[in-house]
C-alpha cells in the first residue's frame, strides 16, 4: 500500500513538472497568438502565489516581456498607442523618456543599440503595431536621444509613424521630453522630480512614478543646475512644485537652495537606495496629490537590484498599468532590513478568513543570476496575508 502511495505521489509531481513545461513552453512560443514574438528564453515569467518574476537579466529582452506582460495588443484596449524606442547605453536619457510611458501614449519603453533596432525588440514593434497617439498626431513610434543611422531605416518596414527627440546631453533631452509631453497631453505639469544625473540608485524610484502620472524627470549634479532644468522650470513660471529626490550627498542643500526660486522645495531622501525608495514610495503630498503614499496592506512593489539600473526602467511600465507599483530595491541574496521593515508593516492581516484580502504583489525583474530564488521566495512569505491574532491562518480551513 505504502508503494502504490509513494508511485501515485511521484507520477503527480512528474505530471505536473511536464505541465508547467508545456504551459511555460506554450506561453513562450506563442505569446499574444504571434509566433514571430516568442521571447528567447524558455520560461519567461515565474510565478509563485503573491510574486511574479520577469525571468530575464538581458534589459532588451526584459522589455520585450514586460511589454508582452501588460499589452497582449489583441483588442483596442489592450493595445498601446505608441512606442517609446532608446538606446541601452544612455540610463540617464532612457528614465527621463519613461514619462513618455503614460498618455496619451500609453505604451512601453524598448531599447534600441549603437548597432540598430534588435530583433527582440523588433518582433515586438511588430506584435504591437501601436494604435497611434490621438493626442500626438497619431504617432506610433517616439525615438528618444541618439540613434544609430539604421533606426529608421529599419522602422520603414514596418511602416509605422515616427517623432522624435534628438539630442546628446541628459538634461537637454529631459527638458524637451517635458516639453514634448506637455504638447502632446495639452497640459505642463506644474510638480517636477529633480534627481542626480550621477546616482542611478537614488534617482531611479521616480521613473515609477512618472510612467504613472505626467510629472517631468529634470536632472541636477551635486552642485550644479543645469541650463536646460532652469529653462524647463521657469516654464512653470515660479510655482512650479519640485520634488528632490536624494539626500544631500547626492544633491547639495547649495542646490536645494537655488531651485527654491522657482516654486516650493520638498527633498524627499533616505541615507541609503534601499531607504530613498522606500521615503519615495511612502511619500504623499496632500496637497495635490503627488506621491503613492503606500503605508498599508493591498498594494503593489516592483523589486529590482541597485544595480540592474536598465532592468529598473524595462520595468517602469508596472506602474502605469495592472497593480500600479512602486520601485523598491532588493539585494541579490536577500532583502534588506529596511525593505523587510518596510514589507512587515505592509503585510495584510485577516479576522475571519484570509478570502477576506487585501492582498499584496511584487513585480521582481531580472533572473537567479540577479535576484535568487530564495530571495523571492522570502518575498513571497512577507506578502503572505496573516491571522490578525498570530494564529495559524490555516487552522479554521
Amino acid at each position: 500500500m505504502m508503494r502504490k502511495i509513494l508511485l501515485v505521489s511521484t507520477l503527480t509531481l512528474l505530471l505536473s513538472a511536464v505541465l508547467t513545461g508545456c504551459q511555460a513552453g506554450k506561453e513562450a512560443s506563442t505569446a499574444a497568438n504571434d509566433p514571430s514574438a516568442k521571447p528567447s528564453i524558455d520560461i519567461p515569467w515565474i510565478a509563485t502565489k503573491n510574486t511574479t518574476r520577469i525571468n530575464s537579466s538581458d534589459p532588451i529582452q526584459a522589455a520585450v516581456l514586460v511589454s508582452q506582460t501588460l499589452w497582449s495588443a489583441q483588442t483596442k484596449n489592450n493595445t498601446p498607442s505608441s512606442v517609446v524606442l532608446t538606446d541601452l547605453s544612455n540610463w540617464q536619457i532612457a528614465a527621463a523618456s519613461t514619462d513618455l510611458i503614460h498618455h496619451p501614449s500609453n505604451g512601453p519603453v524598448l531599447y534600441v543599440t549603437q548597432d540598430g533596432i534588435p530583433e527582440a525588440t523588433l518582433r515586438e514593434l511588430k506584435r504591437l503595431n501601436p494604435l497611434g497617439a490621438a493626442g500626438n498626431n497619431e504617432v506610433q513610434v517616439v525615438l528618444v536621444g541618439p540613434m544609430a543611422a539604421n533606426v529608421e531605416e529599419q522602422l520603414k518596414t514596418l511602416k509605422l509613424k515616427v517623432d522624435k527627440i534628438t539630442g546628446e546631453e541628459p538634461a537637454a533631452i529631459a527638458q524637451s521630453i517635458d516639453a514634448y509631453y506637455a504638447k502632446a497631453s495639452g497640459k505642463l505639469p506644474q510638480a517636477v522630480i529633480i534627481g542626480s544625473m550621477d546616482s542611478p540608485e537614488f534617482t531611479l524610484p521616480a521613473v515609477n512614478w512618472i510612467a504613472h502620472m505626467p510629472e517631468p524627470l529634470l536632472y541636477v549634479t551635486k552642485d550644479e543646475i543645469p541650463a536646460p532644468t532652469v529653462a524647463a522650470l521657469k516654464e512653470r513660471g515660479g510655482k512650479a512644485t519640485i520634488y528632490i529626490l536624494g539626500p544631500k550627498k547626492v544633491i547639495s542643500a547649495a542646490v536645494e537652495q537655488q531651485l527654491q526660486q522657482y516654486g516650493s522645495v520638498t527633498r524627499i531622501y533616505g541615507n541609503d537606495a534601499y531607504e530613498n525608495a522606500i521615503a519615495f514610495a511612502k511619500f504623499k503630498d496632500s496637497s495635490n496629490g503627488f506621491g503613492w503614499g503606500i503605508t498599508t496592506p493591498g498594494h503593489n512593489l516592483s523589486l529590482v537590484t541597485t544595480d540592474s539600473t536598465m532592468l529598473v526602467i524595462a520595468a517602469a511600465p508596472f506602474s502605469h498599468l495592472g497593480k500600479h507599483a512602486p520601485l523598491i530595491f532588493t539585494k541579490k541574496d536577500g532583502l534588506p532590513n529596511a525593505v523587510m521593515e518596510y514589507m512587515m508593516t505592509l503585510q495584510p492581516k485577516f479576522k475571519d478568513s484570509p478570502a477576506e484580502g487585501p492582498y499584496n504583489h511584487a513585480w521582481l525583474t531580472g533572473d537567479n543570476s540577479a535576484i535568487t530564488a530564495g530571495t523571492q521566495s522570502e518575498m513571497d512569505d512577507m506578502l503572505e496575508i496573516s491571522s490578525a491574532s498570530g494564529d495559524n491562518p490555516h487552522s479554521g480551513h
